[in-house]
């Protein structure tokens, strides 16, 4: 009989990949949305893998409903936690963001104890969840044994909740006795970039849309650290299948790139096309001087010059995952943003030689 996979939060940018990856790899797959009032909403998601062995299920669940997802997790082999609140703008309340991740991770990971069928957990957490703090140990490398320091006053609402919320899972499984035992892998990915597969929003896309709408006149010394949503989606299976993944924690990294190396990669691509895109560097005192008065160039002062290190050795020996090439990462995430409508098509715009089917 086929296995059920249970992905939670299947309309965020992330988990619409991981379900395209479970249903391409043959398995069932069962996944949560907040409302199933507007089918028609919902539909595209019924079109990501057309030749599915079998067409998704679309059940409600609520992170802070713990019995909305006994329903949802009955019959489950497997449980994808990917679904976790992330602020868009300033938080004035940071139990806001932090209660519904940390709670929503409990209660789905209780109820995945109490159904008795569930083997495997894998979480997404988050490299905030390593490393949050705004101090960074000169020549560190981050690994897997790395955790943020949530009394640290330079950590933010988002990085708490996916520490806590992380914490909270291995608390709650290294608890687990008799039947109601199952494993847990987490991922630990950079900042997700990649194609998106729906019309979407938040800070993958805000990033790419500042490149790409010329919002950045001119470039700072500042790095992205980052993976592709594509090799993100394909860890959650790996850590599933893979039985060296259990009890493990996996970061998810391609590369530190500076903000000019990314307009570079852009500017080549879509310049032709018509798109103005700034390559121009910003020297430090300018950045300093624009401070006092703009608050985007004030949050940029303190990642000047600095770049996180992290190993991905578990990536790519473990989940036997080598990173995408940024190129294609950073490319193929513009034309799905400018396919979707997202960014404006140009009158020159000719569109990618071959098209990213999943995206159609």
């Amino acid at each position: 009989m086929t296995e059920t996979v249970l992905v939670t939060g299947v309309t965020g940018y992330l988990a619409s990949h991981v379900v395209k990856v479970f249903q391409e790899a043959g398995y069932k797959v069962r996944g949560t949305v907040r409302s199933l009032k507007d089918p028609e909403k919902l539909q595209w998601l019924k079109n990501l893998c057309p030749d599915a062995k079998h067409p998704i299920e679309l059940v409600e669940a609520n992170l802070l409903d713990a019995d909305s997802w006994n329903d949802a997790i009955k019959g489950c082999t497997y449980v994808m936690h990917v679904a976790s609140p992330f602020p868009m703008g300033a938080v004035e309340n940071e139990d806001d963001v932090i209660k519904p991740a940390v709670e929503g991770t409990k209660n789905v990971l209780q109820k995945c104890a109490e159904a008795g069928t569930v083997r495997k957990v894998v979480l997404t957490s988050s490299v905030v969840a390593v490393h949050g703090e705004d101090e960074m140990e000169p020549g560190k490398v981050y690994t897997e044994e790395d955790w943020t320091n949530c009394e640290s006053k330079t950590v933010g609402a988002y990085s708490k909740s996916k520490t806590l919320a992380e914490k909270a899972a291995w608390d709650i499984v290294n608890g687990l006795e008799g039947s109601k035992k199952f494993e847990l892998s987490v991922i630990n990915p950079m900042l997700i970039l990649g194609p998106i597969l729906n019309v979407t929003s938040g800070t993958s896309v805000e990033v790419m849309k500042r490149f790409m709408e010329n919002e950045i006149p001119a470039l700072p010394q500042v790095g992205l650290v980052i993976c592709d949503v594509r090799d993100v989606a394909l860890a959650h299976l790996r850590a599933m299948i893979i039985p060296e993944a259990a009890g493990h924690r996996h970061l998810i990294y391609s590369a530190n790139i500076w903000y000019k190396e990314v307009a570079e990669i852009l500017a080549k691509e879509f310049r032709p096309q018509g798109y103005t895109i700034p390559t121009l560097h910003c020297p430090y005192f300018v950045l300093w001087l624009a401070s006092f008065f703009n608050k985007t160039a004030k949050g940029y002062l303190s990642r000047v010059g600095r770049q996180l290190k992290v190993d991905n050795t578990r990536m790519r020996t473990v989940l036997k995952i080598e990173p995408r090439d940024v190129s294609s990462t950073l490319n193929d995430m513009a034309y799905s943003l400018i396919e979707h409508g997202i960014i404006k098509k140009t009158d020159k715009y000719k569109g990618k030689a071959t098209e990213i089917k999943a995206e159609e």
